[in-house]
């Protein structure tokens, strides 16, 4: 892809969130499209909304799960960036029509005090550039068609890491914790809806351990010249498959002693 097209792709995406109708699969409008495409339209997009007036808050890791991986045909994770606009406070509601298919995973929250960036970073590093841990939900949408209605053909890696890596919101608990003070590999939530249990998982789903994905997105921004800041919000990676919220969902994450945070759907 030249970058008129990452461009091009962008505003296609820009353009679904704003009206709310999904855009076509971009593995199909740009055939041969690669990883480093992908992120270049994420880049281009990202781009875009800053040049709006948003402000970066952080980074999303996802398909962090052996089993993600594997759906996908894919042995790495993918990233994205967290924005401003897409904090929401635990308990609270995210209005009608603010999203086009929402779904939700239990996370755990990294929120750094020191930058963390470099090939040679280390689980050391990580640890010691952490300011706290949270729970934490992220919000999915996406974008994007799941599906080509022509072909039946689904979306693919490349159209999910363009999309910002299908993120749309997060929400942290209210409890911190020292990075020592849990064993993450044992975290584990209940995740309901509507008071029915839907998921259950373990932080050791994500790479085996939580720190480790953090330590691969501070390693893979270190080829792009980027880094984690002070302050940014790193969402880990779910141990849950995504939860789909219709209208009327209202979705809690109960990590007993590590905490709880909860979003509604209106």
């Amino acid at each position: 892809m030249t970058p008129d097209q990452h461009a091009e792709a962008a505003a296609r995406l820009l353009t679904a969130e704003e009206t709310g109708q999904q855009c076509g699969l971009l593995s199909l409008a740009y055939p041969g499209m690669t990883l480093e495409d992908a992120y270049a339209v994420q880049k281009a997009l990202v781009a875009q909304k800053l040049a709006q007036g948003r402000k970066k808050i952080g980074w999303k890791i996802g398909l962090t799960s052996r089993a993600m991986q594997q759906a996908l045909n894919i042995t790495t994770p993918d990233s994205g960036v967290l924005l401003d606009d897409m904090a929401f406070e635990t308990g609270s509601t995210v209005p009608a029509g603010r999203f086009i298919q929402p779904r939700v995973e239990a996370e755990i929250a990294f929120v750094m005090k020191a930058p963390l960036a470099g090939a040679d970073c280390t689980h050391e590093d990580v640890i010691a550039a952490t300011d706290y841990v949270a729970p934490s939900l992220e919000i999915l949408d996406t974008r994007i068609l799941r599906a080509d209605p022509a072909t039946g053909q689904a979306r693919i890696i490349t159209d999910t890491i363009s999309d910002n890596a299908a993120n749309a919101g997060v929400v942290l608990g209210e409890t911190r914790h020292d990075i020592d003070a849990h064993d993450l590999r044992w975290v584990g939530a209940i995740a309901t809806r509507n008071g029915t249990v839907e998921e259950t998982g373990l932080g050791a789903g994500v790479l085996n351990d939580p720190v480790t994905s953090v330590l691969w997105l501070a390693r893979r921004m270190a080829e792009y010249g980027q880094q984690i800041e002070a302050g940014d919000i790193v969402l880990s990676g779910s141990f849950i498959r995504p939860i789909e919220c219709p209208p009327g969902s209202e979705i809690t994450a109960d990590f007993g002693p590590f905490g709880q945070v909860a979003i509604s759907f209106a």
